[in-house]
């Protein structure tokens, strides 16, 4: 999965090495937290989210083979 983000993600920003995703386990919920460059904060949101809601759709939807309900934060 953090592969999947960072293959989606890297293509849209301008520094690519900049893209971090950390991965945070429970026992019902899998987060992950995606930091990209500051520069490269609205790439990933889009106008009105749009990238953003694009992003965690595909994410949401390859995640819901796993037992545990899968969370994307995007955080400076």
């Amino acid at each position: 999965m953090k592969e999947l983000i960072e293959t989606i993600v890297k293509p849209l920003v301008d520094f690519p090495e900049d893209v971090q995703v950390n991965v945070q386990e429970e026992d019902q919920c899998v987060t992950y937290q995606l930091s990209v460059n500051k520069n490269d904060m609205g790439k990933v949101i889009g106008k009105q989210g749009r990238v953003a809601k694009a992003i965690r759709t595909v994410v949401y939807a390859a995640g819901s083979s796993e037992q545990k309900k899968v969370f994307l934060e995007i955080i400076e």
